[in-house]
C-alpha cells in the first residue's frame, strides 16, 4: 500500500501476488466491520492490484482472498509492516561494530503492531533481488521479494503469521541475471542434507537452570585453577549398538557423558565443532551454519539442554570455533551475492591451499560484524564457557602453507595478516568484556609472539595456547625404542625453554590420533600391548606432572587400539582388560592428585613453581623435578624412568629433607603394572647430590613415571 498520484488519478494503491487465488480484497483492519475494497485481478498468474481513490492516508489493512477451491482467507499482507531494523542497527552493522547483529539478521519470530509473526533480513548488498521462499510459498521467488534497506546491502521482510518450525532459503538475483537458492549465514536451526533448508527458530522458550554454574564461572575458570579437559567428538563417542549403531542424541549423551566426566575426574569438556556442517568426514571443521548446533542429536533447546545439565554437573563445556576458513558449498557462503562477500577475490588472499577451503575476508566491516557476533552468540545463546580458535596460525600469516608467489605481502611487505591479527584481538576483547570468566584457547602452531599476552601489551589476547611443541618433541620420544631414546633426552628437556613464554595447554588431540599416525597406545615404542600400555601409562603421569592445563582426547584415557574413526564408536569393549582399564584407572588418580595438590594445577603458570632436580642421565632415560606451591609448603617430586629395567637404590638429589611418600606410580600393578616401587616412600640423607644437601635412593620401576610428596 503506498500513495499513487497519475495525472488526475490519485489515491491509495494496493498490490498483491497471490497464486491459485481468484478474488482478492482489501480489508481497514482499523474495525470489525471496515470497509472492503475488491481488487483487479491484472494478471493470470495472480497479480491484484486496486486504487482506493476515496482515502489519501495509508492505513492498517488485511487481505481477504478466495481461492479456486472457494476456501476463504483472510491474512495481513507483509508489505503492511515497515522495516523492523532500525537505522543505527544498520550503521554499527556496516561500521563492523553490532556485536549483537544475529538478533537482527536472519529470521526471528517477533510481534509487530501486535501482530505475531517472523522478520527476516540478509546482507546481500550486490544482489539485484533477493527473495524469502519455502514451503509456505512454494518455493517460489515472486511472491515474498525483500526490501533493500538502501546502501546497507541489507534486505528485510517481516511475514505475519508464520511460526517456528517453517523451513526457508533465499532466493537472490545476481547482477548479470544469474538465479540461485543460499541457506541463511545467520541461520540458527537447519534440515538434514542434501536439502539443507534453514529453519525458523524461537530462542527465547528455553529456561536455564545453571544460575550456581555462572555465577562462580569467572573464579571457577580463572588461569590459576585445576583445567582438565576431555575432547569429544559427539558423533563417535558411543553409539546404539541395538539401534543400527546411531549415534547418541543431545539429551542421551548429556546424562552419559557427564556420568563418565565426572568419573574420571575431568573439569571440562571440549567438543569439536558442532555448529552445523554438511559433510561427516570434515568433523565439523568445514562449517556452513555457522550459528546453529547441528541437527544431527536434535534441536536448538535440546543444546542448551544439554549444556545446562554439564554446568549443574559442574562441568565446564568448551567449542571448537572455526573462524578461519569456510567451505565452497555452494547453497552456504561462497560467491553469496553473485560476488565474492564473505571471501577474497583473489585467491592469493581467498583461498586455503590445505583443505580446498576459502579464507574470510576480515578487513571487511560486515564479515567482522558475522565473525564477532557469531563467537559472542555462542556465549549468549548457549552459555559455552570457552572457545577454542581452531587453525589460528593459518589465520596470522599471508604466506602459510604457500609457495613462493602464492601470496601478497602486507602493506608493510611482511607476511602477517594484519587484518586478521586485528580481528582476533577485538574477537577476545569483546568476549572478556561482555562474558567474563570466559575462556579463549588458540590453536597456534608456530612461535608467533604474545598469543596468550593481552593486546594493550601487542599480544593477542587469547588466555591459553595449545603447546604443540611439548607435543611433538613427547610424542616423538615415546614412539622411539627404549634402545634409542638415550640419544633423545633433550625431547624432554627442551620445551621448558619456552614454557613460561605463554599460558600453555599440554594436549594430546585428536590430531594425534587421525591421518594413518594410529592410535596413543599403538604409537609407543615397545613390542606388546602390555609394554605399551606400561610406555603410555608413564607419559600421561610425565603430562599431568608437567606445568599447564590438561586436555586428552576420548579413546586415549583407555588406550583405545585402533585410530579414531569419526563414523564408529569407540571401543568400550577394551575396558574388559587390564591394559586398557589400567590406563582409565591412572587417568582417574592423575586428575584427582592435579585437582587437589597446591603444587599442580594452582601454579601452573608459575616458573618458581617448577625446577629440574636432574635431566643428566639419557644414558638411563631417566628425568626428575620438583613442583612446589608459592608458600613452600606443597611439594611434589617426579620422576620418569623411560628404560624397560628395574632400578634399584638410584640416588636422587632432594630439595627438602624428610620423607618423601609415594602418592602415584604408574606401574602399580592397580594400573596393571609390575608393582615395583617405593611403598613406604623415600627418607631423605644429609648426601649431596645433583647440586643438593640431601638426596635418597629410589627404586625406579621399568617405564614408568613416579610422584613423591614432601612431608617433613
Amino acid at each position: 500500500m503506498h500513495p499513487f498520484t497519475k495525472g488526475k488519478k490519485r489515491g491509495i494503491l494496493v498490490r498483491a501476488f497471490l497464486s491459485g487465488v481468484e478474488k482478492c480484497e482489501v480489508v481497514d483492519a482499523g474495525s470489525e466491520d471496515g470497509p472492503r475494497y475488491p481488487m483487479e485481478k491484472v494478471d493470470e498468474h495472480g497479480f491484484f492490484e486496486v486504487l482506493i481513490e476515496d482515502r489519501d492516508q495509508v492505513f492498517a489493512y488485511r487481505l481477504r482472498s478466495e481461492q479456486r477451491n472457494k476456501e476463504i482467507r483472510q491474512f495481513y499482507d507483509p508489505y503492511s509492516f515497515l522495516p523492523t531494523i532500525s537505522d543505527s542497527d544498520l550503521y554499527l552493522f556496516n561500521q563492523g561494530n553490532e556485536h549483537r547483529i544475529y538478533e537482527k539478521l536472519g529470521a526471528h519470530p517477533k510481534v509487530v503492531n501486535g501482530v505475531p509473526g517472523v522478520s527476516f533480513a540478509v546482507w546481500a548488498p550486490n544482489a539485484s533481488r533477493v527473495s524469502l521462499v519455502g514451503s509456505f510459498n512454494d518455493w517460489d521467488g515472486r511472491y515474498h521479494p525483500m526490501r533493500s534497506l538502501g546502501a546497507s546491502g541489507v534486505w528485510e521482510l517481516f511475514v505475519p503469521g508464520m511460526e517456528p518450525g517453517e523451513m526457508y532459503k533465499f532466493e537472490l538475483r545476481a547482477k548479470n541475471g544469474d538465479i540461485f537458492l543460499k541457506t541463511d549465514p545467520y541461520g540458527c536451526y537447519f534440515e538434514a542434507p542434501p536439502n539443507n533448508a534453514s529453519i525458523v527458530y524461537d530462542h527465547s522458550e528455553y529456561g536455564w537452570s545453571d544460575q550456581a554454574w555462572m555465577a562462580k564461572r569467572v573464579n571457577h575458570q580463572a588461569i590459576d585453577q585445576p583445567m582438565s579437559v576431555y575432547e569429544v567428538h559427539l558423533g563417535s563417542w558411543k553409539r546404539r549398538w541395538d539401534e543400527d549403531q546411531r549415534p547418541l542424541t543431545y539429551a542421551e549423551l548429556a546424562v552419559e557423558l557427564a556420568d563418565y566426566v565426572t568419573e574420571h575426574g575431568f573439569t571440562h569438556i571440549e567438543l569439536m565443532p558442532v555448529a552445523e556442517h554438511p559433510f561427516d568426514g570434515s568433523w565439523g571443521y568445514q562449517v556452513t551454519g555457522y550459528y546453529a548446533p547441528t541437527h544431527r542429536f536434535g534441536t536448538p533447546d535440546d543444546f542448551k539442554a544439554f549444556v545446562d545439565y554439564m554446568h549443574q554437573r559442574d562441568i565446564g563445556v568448551i567449542l571448537d570455533w572455526v573462524p578461519a576458513h569456510f567451505p565452497r558449498d555452494i547453497f552456504a557462503l561462497p560467491g553469496f551475492d553473485g560476488t565474492c562477500l564473505y571471501e577474497h577475490e583473489d585467491p592469493r588472499l581467498g583461498a586455503h591451499m590445505d583443505w580446498g577451503t576459502l579464507i574470510f575476508n576480515f578487513g571487511r566491516h560486515e564479515v567482522k560484524s558475522f565473525l564477532v557476533a557469531n563467537a559472542l552468540s555462542w556465549l549468549d545463546r548457549y552459555h559455552i564457557d570457552g572457545l577454542r580458535v581452531d587453525a589460528v596460525a593459518s589465520m596470522l600469516y599471508l604466506d602459510y602453507s604457500r609457495e613462493e608467489g602464492q601470496w601478497i605481502p602486507n602493506q608493510y611487505g611482511g607476511n602477517e595478516n594484519l587484518e586478521a591479527i586485528a580481528f582476533l584481538r577485538e574477537a577476545n576483547d569483546l568476549v572478556h568484556k561482555y562474558y567474563p570468566g570466559t575462556l579463549m584457547i588458540a590453536e597456534e602452531s608456530t612461535s608467533f609472539g604474545g598469543v596468550t599476552k593481552p593486546p594493550s601489551e601487542g599480544g593477542l589476547g587469547f588466555d591459553l595456547k595449545w603447546n604443540m611443541g611439548w607435543m611433538h618433541d613427547n610424542m616423538s620420544y615415546f614412539e622411539k625404542d627404549p634402545i634409542y631414546r638415550k640419544h633423545h633426552q633433550n625431547n624432554l628437556t627442551f620445551g621448558m625453554l619456552y614454557q613460561y613464554a605463554e599460558n600453555f595447554v599440554t594436549v594430546f588431540s585428536h590430531d594425534e590420533v587421525t591421518h594413518g599416525k594410529g592410535s596413543m597406545l599403538m604409537k609407543m615404542g615397545a613390542g606388546s600391548i602390555t609394554d605399551k600400555s606400561q610406555t603410555l601409562r608413564s607419559l600421561y603421569g610425565h603430562m599431568w606432572a608437567y606445568p599447564g592445563k590438561k586436555l586428552l582426547f576420548m579413546g586415549s584415557e583407555f588406550g583405545q587400539s585402533e585410530e579414531w574413526n569419526y563414523d564408529k564408536s569407540l571401543q568400550w569393549h577394551l575396558n574388559e582388560f587390564k591394559d586398557h582399564n589400567g590406563i582409565s584407572s591412572l587417568i582417574k588418580d592423575l586428575n584427582r592428585i592435579y585437582r587437589t595438590e597446591a603444587a599442580l594445577a594452582y601454579t601452573d603458570f608459575e616458573p618458581e613453581s617448577f625446577r629440574w632436580i636432574a635431566c643428566w642421565d639419557a644414558e638411563s632415560s631417566i628425568i626428575s623435578y620438583v613442583r612446589t606451591s608459592p608458600d613452600g609448603r606443597s611439594k611434589i617430586l617426579v620422576i620418569g624412568h623411560f628404560t624397560p629395567v628395574t632400578l634399584e637404590n638410584y640416588r636422587i638429589g632432594l630439595p627438602s629433607a624428610g620423607h618423601w611418600r609415594e602418592i602415584l606410580n604408574t606401574d602399580s600393578e592397580y594400573y596393571g603394572g609390575s608393582n615395583a616401587g617405593n611403598v613406604n616412600g623415600v627418607n631423605s640423607e644429609p648426601i649431596e647430590y645433583d647440586n643438593f644437601p640431601q638426596s635418597g635412593e629410589f627404586t625406579l620401576p621399568p617405564l614408568s613415571t613416579l610422584y613423591f610428596k614432601w612431608e617433613g
